[in-house]
């Protein structure tokens, strides 16, 4: 949970590639009503992407595609901050705008398709239906909007760029940029997989220098900040503390890369001080100044403003346990917090907003041993939001962190009965499940009730064995499987395989059928 939260920062636009922005929401929101709205085309199977391809090369025109889903944070962050803009409306005239409902019918098909799972990620093709690049969703809007302004022009796909700098052959400044900014969070593994992402990220650093001093920079903090996800880290030598030093030293330069600062903070802290010391302190104080500066930067977002105190926050307890639930933090810091948390909730009145950063509050809150106020924020904040299960989820996650079991349980429940959509409740179901079996595994026909209820709702659903809904069904046979090790759940077990073998038999796709069958395996 912390790590989806932080891709919900919007990071700052570039200042070579064009004139920052800043965030105004009312005053974009207003002018974007003087304009049509983004003519967005609902999609839900193949035909709707056909029909969208057709037009596009008729028009000859790219397309973008947006997946997102109505519950998620940074989805709404998008919708807050980009999608009402009047110069991102004008511009996606360029293009043809096709939407994904992950809770669509057929939508997680769609996802297996295109490899896409994390919400929100922004796809831009040529109308011959080659990917140029993935956008990043975790950027402020105006960066967004100038990278696809990028992509639209250069019009080459990411992986032949790729594929040009790997070889050693030129690229121009616009294309090491396009790489820079590439969605690598969501590139789901088509352009390297995610433990070759740090060396990778590395090399086309020290490619890229000479050419972008910023994009060299990024590159080189997205390859430290992705060894937190998986594989090495590059080598820290000292020609890297210093570029590193001197960003985070320069208020311009830290705001151009204020979004993988900001979002990896910790992960960057540990990469080039690997143990605790004087010099990882030292880093640690340097990165706190920039973050400072974020937080008191009124072009930026209250998500990015957020994310900045979330960061300042992990720093401050990366010397702790990782599970401490009152971490010692600076009064200061925890005053800071408080008073951050009490402004969101204030002066966020648009539901999109309040959506996208309510719960960052509540879990920067949690993160900083605030547990009575988390509460509270989310408590409060039910009535108000347009996708309640949501933060009933949080509200399960506070209770169980601090041992109040029962409560979890009821508000995991609540959560998975409010849900709406056949891939949120397979989502919400299976992480309900998932906490009676490690809480109270002794409550056989609670669980079972609850697995068969899942079975019966995804035998409705002919998505539900393909992408974010297959892998909650994959997360529910595992959580069973685990729960009857020793046999003593046979006879539940029994009965939920015979529950299954009766949705397997109806699967008409051998693919639907494979996944169905592999859920529940005899053992």
């Amino acid at each position: 949970m912390h790590r989806a939260l932080r891709v919900t920062l919007l990071a700052a636009a570039v200042a070579t590639l064009g004139t920052l922005t800043p965030y105004l929401p009312a005053a974009t929101a207003a002018a974007a009503q003087s304009s049509a709205a983004i003519a967005w085309q609902e999609a839900s199977g193949d035909a709707d992407i056909d029909r969208a391809f057709q037009q596009a090369a008729a028009e000859k025109k790219p397309v973008l595609l947006y997946w997102g889903a109505k519950w998620c944070p940074p989805c709404n962050q998008l919708k807050a901050t980009l999608f009402n803009r009047a110069d991102f409306i004008e511009q996606s005239r360029a293009f043809v705008a096709v939407h994904i409902d992950g809770d669509n019918p057929g939508a997680q098909r769609l996802g297996a398709r295109f490899k896409v799972r994390g919400y929100p990620t922004m796809i831009l093709f040529n109308n011959q239906r080659q990917e140029l690049t993935r956008l990043p969703g975790e950027a402020d809007a105006a960066q967004v909007l100038q990278v696809l302004q990028l992509g639209l022009a250069r019009g080459r796909p990411v992986k032949a760029v790729l594929a040009d700098a790997q070889a050693g052959r030129k690229l121009s400044a616009s294309e090491w940029k396009l790489l820079g900014f590439y969605g690598w969070d969501t590139d789901e593994q088509q352009l390297v997989p995610a433990s070759q992402r740090p060396a990778l990220l590395a090399r086309l650093a020290q490619a890229s220098q000479g050419v972008d001093d910023d994009t060299s920079t990024r590159l080189w903090l997205k390859a430290l900040a992705s060894a937190g996800e998986g594989g090495q880290p590059p080598k820290a030598d000292a020609a890297l503390r210093a570029r590193i030093d001197k960003v985070l030293a320069d208020p311009a330069a830290s705001r151009v890369q204020v979004d993988v600062i900001a979002n990896s903070a910790d992960d960057i802290a540990v990469a080039l001080a690997p143990t605790a010391g004087p010099d990882r302190q030292a880093l640690i104080t340097r990165l706190d100044a920039a973050l400072k500066r974020f937080q008191a930067d009124a072009t930026l977002s209250r998500a990015d403003r957020l994310q900045a105190l979330l960061a300042r926050v992990e720093l401050a307890r990366l010397d702790q346990p990782k599970t401490e639930l009152r971490p010692k933090l600076d009064p200061a810091l925890l005053a800071e917090v408080k008073a951050a948390a009490a402004r969101t909730d204030q002066e966020a009145t648009d539901g999109y907003e309040r959506q996208a950063v309510i719960t960052s509050a509540a879990h920067v809150l949690g993160r900083a041993g605030l547990w009575t106020d988390s509460d509270a924020l989310l408590k409060a904040s039910l009535a108000k939001s347009h996708s309640p299960y949501y933060l009933m989820s949080y509200l399960g996650g506070n209770a169980r962190k601090q041992g109040r079991t029962e409560e979890a349980l009821r508000w995991y429940e609540e959560a998975f009965n409010r849900s709406e959509g056949p891939a949120t409740r397979l989502q919400w179901g299976s992480n309900y499940l998932g906490a009676l079996v490690e809480l109270t595994p002794q409550d056989s026909a609670r669980i079972e009730k609850a697995a068969s209820q899942l079975l019966a709702e995804a035998e409705k659903d002919k998505g539900a064995f393909y992408e974010r809904s297959a892998r909650s069904l994959q997360k529910v046979g595992s959580q069973l499987t685990a729960w009857n090790a020793k046999g003593q759940h046979a006879d539940s077990l029994k009965r939920l395989r015979a529950q299954l073998d009766g949705v397997c038999a109806k699967q008409s796709e051998a693919s639907d059928k494979a996944v169905c069958e592999g859920l529940l395996k005899k053992g």
